[in-house]
């Protein structure tokens, strides 16, 4: 009879390599998931910050141009009712673009090798609307450093309220956005197409760049059914540093709203990716 005797010596190589087998096998949260596709997006704006600069001159446009021609409104400069309007038209086209970097992957074929990849879908596409809450951001702070020192009073806390309340707005749109891109496939003219056809009307019906007050019914029945109306009216409250309930309450609730719906149709779209 042959007796084998095996030391601890010799097994320590062999339990080291189970337990490293283990680690790597061992599954990734869906929230270390998200968190990489959120760095991997951010990058290409973290090394090229003047992409964001780029993305300013619209809004800075019509600042230039509608600001003179606003009428006076007896509680103060017009720029404190015009301004939060085009935090949220700068918010609704940064959003409504991000499907474009989505077109361009799966043009080029990169978007196949991500499908492929163990990255869950649902954090794919969560991490790349997640990307939107930085240009919002940024965008939103150059926006007032520029009408700062025209007669344009800054609540700071306002302001920061106004940014958070657009952040699910900004995610949702996004997720739609990118699920759109997913619909198109390589046919990029399809996403620009339906894209350019929802903003504006989207953009007018939200009383961003004139006043709904008095527009006949059928209209004033089609804003309301606009959630960034509501969102807008919230804005003009915070940022005018005026904090009424139920406006806020609201566009609040215009914006989780979107938030979650465009996160549930962009996560669909995305689980159905081919």
């Amino acid at each position: 009879m042959t007796i084998e005797i095996t030391s601890a010596r010799d097994t320590a190589p062999a339990t080291a390599s189970v337990r490293r087998t283990a680690v790597a096998s061992a599954p990734v949260g869906i929230v270390a998931d998200i968190r990489n596709v959120f760095v991997r997006e951010l990058m290409p704006v973290l090394r090229n910050p003047a992409s964001v600069l780029f993305a300013m001159v619209q809004p800075l446009v019509f600042l230039a141009l509608f600001a003179p021609l606003l009428p006076d409104t007896g509680t103060g400069s017009a720029l404190q009712w015009f301004v939060p309007g085009i935090v949220s038209m700068t918010a609704l086209m940064s959003a409504s673009f991000t499907g474009a970097n989505l077109s361009e992957e799966i043009i080029s074929g990169s978007f196949e090798r991500l499908l492929v990849s163990p990255v869950r879908r649902s954090a794919l596409m969560i991490g790349k609307s997640l990307r939107e809450m930085v240009p919002l951001v940024l965008q939103t702070l150059v926006i007032v450093v520029a009408v700062a020192p025209f007669a344009f009073d800054v609540h700071l806390a306002g302001i920061v309220g106004g940014i958070l309340l657009l952040v699910p707005f900004s995610v949702g749109l996004g997720a739609l956005s990118l699920a759109l891109a997913v619909a198109a496939k390589d046919q990029a003219w399809v996403f620009w197409t339906v894209q350019q056809t929802a903003i504006f009307p989207l953009l007018l019906l939200a009383g961003v760049l004139l006043p709904l007050d008095g527009a006949p019914d059928w209209l004033q029945l089609m804003a309301d059914l606009n959630p960034l109306h509501y969102i807008v009216d919230a804005e003009r409250a915070l940022f005018a540093g005026d904090y009424p309930v139920d406006t806020i309450a609201g566009g609040v609730t215009g914006s989780v709203v979107v938030g979650v719906l465009g996160l549930w149709v962009g996560v669909r779209a995305m689980n159905r990716a081919s």
